[in-house]
């Protein structure tokens, strides 16, 4: 027995050593299941990113580059500011933090070491061209009561107040990864004295681009970059009642001088030219090629996407004779639909809807092959046009602007147009284009919206792909004698020489059928008191006032030259102008409309011009100078100066 229960107790001793090894084997393994767990999830970089006022920030977009690989690694912050990366490779960093209504944030030289933790805090300062959301959401409430619908409107995604005890988020708008928005710089046109500077010389201008790119701002609750503001494609955004042309003329000329509204002491001359309308039938064939950039940065759907939806509506205006080409570029340029007769229309539209976005952008390859295309299926006495659908982003192949500039220049000598339609954010190139759409004899609108697109394809059609005249120039002889100074309000990049004027290889703006040019100066009378810098006296000359001047009645003479479609030589037409002493209140709607989209651009840029301009003022001149509004587009202006307002007041207050 003893015998027995001594093997029983060693045999039971055994199990449970057994037992004991395999419970320590299982503990160690699962340790070391956790441990490599841990080891894979293990914190290399984290911090914490808060504003100027210690208030943490959330969904900051964090973005950690290693210097040696390139290699990019992106987190956000959550709802207490805080971010983290996990196993990062080993080596240098650089660290950005981004988040709309912030300036940028940039760590250099982060090191990232294995086992080792690296904590680096950010502080964010608000960018001066933005509105906080908090401080969105914070005026939002104050205002909840007296104008809840107002409020609304500027702040679409926040809804709802805060009622119960219940907080509102500050809804953050979402900017892309990247924001390499470009925008060229604007010299604002200063006041020159008519006695030593007589002659104003300058091409016209029928771009629309900066208008709709600054309703973009705008409506997303910030203030646009002051050199995204062209006060001319501001004025110009909007159609004026304008007689029709007489006899053979392609345009009329309207001219109308009152009182500045922004500064008393100072006169208002306001320049319209109205553009010939075609009658459809009277329309001549189009050869159209759809230059589309379809690369990666076009992925977003305000971009691909509502570029596809604009060319539909463009689609359908075209007639059975007109023919349309498409041609797409991304990493490399293809042709996806060879020339075909609009009486296809299904084929057309089945090309534009198979579009994918991808790659990287050779812009430069993709205009030289839309070229080629164009040519092989010119038509003769027809309009024949290229219509370029892009970002702007050209950073592959024949991408240097000038490179560019001169192989359009070459293709508009044999006939073939541009023109530019802008889309997106984050990486708009908008000075680029613009100077392209101007070198290709063409014009450049931005699209922000499907209203946008209806607008230029649809309302505006014939203006936007019909030239009626070429090489328009103005040149404008003040009479010193009544003027003491003048500037020209916008088209800084369109100023010439006086020399151009009767130039006529001198390249000038293109004017569509049916649109109208407006153009405005604001003067100093002449004996005024107020100080303008000149030159020093000549010493080889005198530079005096001719008796004749003091007797005419006339302020200024307004010369124009122009060119057929496809003339090369210029005619002249001469307008003088008499100041009529008509008040404000007295002018017409067009003069009062105008002004008020002037004023509202000298604000928006913070121009030393504005005078005593206020919103309200320009609200009240707007209102009056309304007029005719068959599509709401100056009812929208209007509402986007009161949404400005509305973001100023907030601004005031600090951010």
């Amino acid at each position: 027995m003893e015998v027995k229960v001594k093997n029983f107790k060693q045999e039971e001793n055994m199990k449970k050593t057994k037992l004991g090894i395999t419970a320590i084997g299982i503990l160690i393994g699962l340790m070391l299941f956790l441990g490599v767990t841990l080891a894979e999830n293990a914190v290399s970089l984290e911090g914490v990113v808060m504003d100027t006022k210690g208030v943490a920030v959330p969904g900051v977009e964090v973005i950690a580059k290693n210097t040696a690989t390139q290699v990019t690694h992106r987190t956000k912050t959550d709802k207490k500011g805080h971010y983290a990366f996990q196993n990062l490779p080993i080596g240098i960093y650089d660290v950005w933090v981004m988040m709309p209504g912030f300036q940028a944030v940039k760590q250099t030289g982060v090191n990232i070491r294995g086992g080792k933790v690296s904590v680096v805090n950010f502080t964010l300062q608000f960018d001066g061209n933005m509105i906080s959301p908090a401080r969105l959401v914070e005026a939002e409430l104050a205002e909840e009561k007296t104008a809840d619908k107002m409020m609304r409107s500027v702040v679409p995604g926040v809804q709802g107040a805060v009622m119960g005890g219940v907080r509102k988020e500050a809804h953050y708008q979402r900017r892309p990864d990247w924001n390499t928005e470009e925008y060229d710089r604007i010299y604002e046109n200063r006041f020159l004295l008519a006695q030593q500077n007589p002659l104003s010389t300058f091409s016209i201008d029928v771009d629309t681009a900066s208008y709709s790119n600054v309703r973009r701002f705008i409506n997303s609750n910030q203030f646009p970059y002051k050199d995204a503001v062209r006060i001319e494609e501001m004025i110009n955004y909007f159609s004026y009642d304008y007689p029709q042309p007489k006899k053979d003329y392609p345009f009329s000329i309207t001219t109308e001088i009152s009182a500045c509204p922004w500064n008393t002491s100072h006169r208002l001359i306001h320049i319209g030219l109205q553009g010939k309308t075609l009658e459809s039938k009277k329309l001549p064939p189009s050869n159209l090629v759809l230059l589309l950039d379809v690369s990666g940065s076009m992925g977003s759907p305000n971009k691909l996407p509502l570029l596809q939806k604009a060319f539909r509506l463009l689609v359908n205006e075209l007639g059975s004779n007109d023919r349309v080409s498409i041609v797409v570029y991304a990493g490399a340029a293809g042709l996806v639909l060879p020339s075909t007769a609009v009486s296809q229309k299904e084929a057309i539209v089945s090309a534009i809807e198979r579009l994918n976005a991808g790659g990287s952008t050779a812009g430069g390859a993709g205009i030289k092959l839309a070229y080629k295309v164009a040519q092989e299926n010119f038509i003769q006495e027809g309009n024949n046009r290229i219509i370029l659908a892009t970002d702007g982003d050209f950073n592959v192949g024949v991408s240097s602007t000038s490179e560019l500039v001169r192989m359009i220049e070459d293709y508009r000598k044999k006939g073939i147009f541009l023109t530019i339609l802008g889309f997106g954010m984050g990486n708009y190139k908008d000075g680029r284009m613009e100077q392209l759409a101007d070198k290709g004899n063409g014009n450049y609108f931005y699209i922000d919206n499907l209203m946008e697109a209806k607008k230029v394809f649809v309302n505006d059609m014939r203006g936007t792909l019909f030239t009626i005249a070429k090489d328009v120039k103005l040149q404008l002889e003040f009479n010193p004698a009544k003027v003491k100074a003048y500037r020209l309000i916008g088209y800084e990049n369109r100023m010439l020489r006086k020399e151009d004027f009767a130039d006529d290889t001198k390249d000038a703006g293109e004017l569509g059928a049916g649109h109208t040019v407006t153009a405005l100066y604001e003067i100093i009378p002449f004996g005024s008191s107020e100080e303008i810098p000149g030159v020093d006296e000549l010493k080889y000359q005198d530079n005096k006032i001719s008796p004749k001047a003091f007797k005419n009645k006339e302020i200024l003479t307004l010369k124009l030259r122009y060119k057929k479609p496809d003339g090369k030589k210029s005619k002249l037409i001469v307008h003088p102008l008499l100041d009529k002493n008509v008040i404000l209140a007295k002018t017409s709607d067009n003069f009062k409309f105008s002004a008020a989209v002037a004023a509202f651009g000298m604000l928006l840029r913070d121009s030393e011009f504005k005078g005593d301009v206020g919103y309200e003022s320009i609200l009240e001149l707007a209102r009056d100078g309304k007029g005719k509004d068959f599509f709401g587009y100056r009812a929208e202006f209007i509402q986007l100066v009161e949404k400005c307002s509305l973001l100023d007041s907030i601004r005031s207050k600090g951010n």
